[in-house]
């Protein structure tokens, strides 16, 4: 044990030189490599890198047009007591705060993107957007 011991000491004294086993877990650790990627707008601004096609296929591309988000459409709002809710019947109307003639409201995440008009094509609902107060549109420079 007074030997395991020693040898414990002497791989861990200050500036001693590390053992094999060291060595190969050091040279088996991962390197990092920089690799350069083409910029994908290269030839867009007329620098003479453009393909022999012409302008560059993904000009106008923006990752942020990739992502889905689950828009819904707000038609009305009715309130109700629990008792009222548990005695609805089938065929029960109810009416809703909103106006045929109002606009309903498109939201994601619970909030108001857009506004539009009910409307029915190809025998299922429909929206016509009629007004955008939350600006939709991603620029190319923000």
């Amino acid at each position: 044990m007074t030997q395991a011991m020693e040898g414990i000491a002497a791989t861990h004294r200050v500036g001693a030189s590390p053992s094999t086993n060291e060595q190969r877990a050091e040279s088996r650790a991962p390197t990092a490599q920089i690799i350069s990627l083409p910029d994908l707008h290269a030839g867009a601004e007329g620098d003479g890198g453009a393909s022999a096609g012409g302008a560059a296929v993904l000009k106008d591309w923006n990752p942020l047009h990739q992502i889905k988000a689950r828009l819904q459409v707000c038609v009305g709002e009715a309130t109700l007591t629990v008792g009222e809710l548990l005695g609805a019947k089938e065929h029960q109307v109810l009416r809703l705060d909103r106006g045929i003639d109002q606009p309903v409201d498109l939201t994601i995440e619970g909030k108001v993107v857009a506004r539009g008009q009910l409307v029915a094509v190809d025998g299922h609902f429909a929206v016509r957007i009629t007004e955008l107060p939350v600006a939709l549109g991603l620029g190319s420079g923000s």
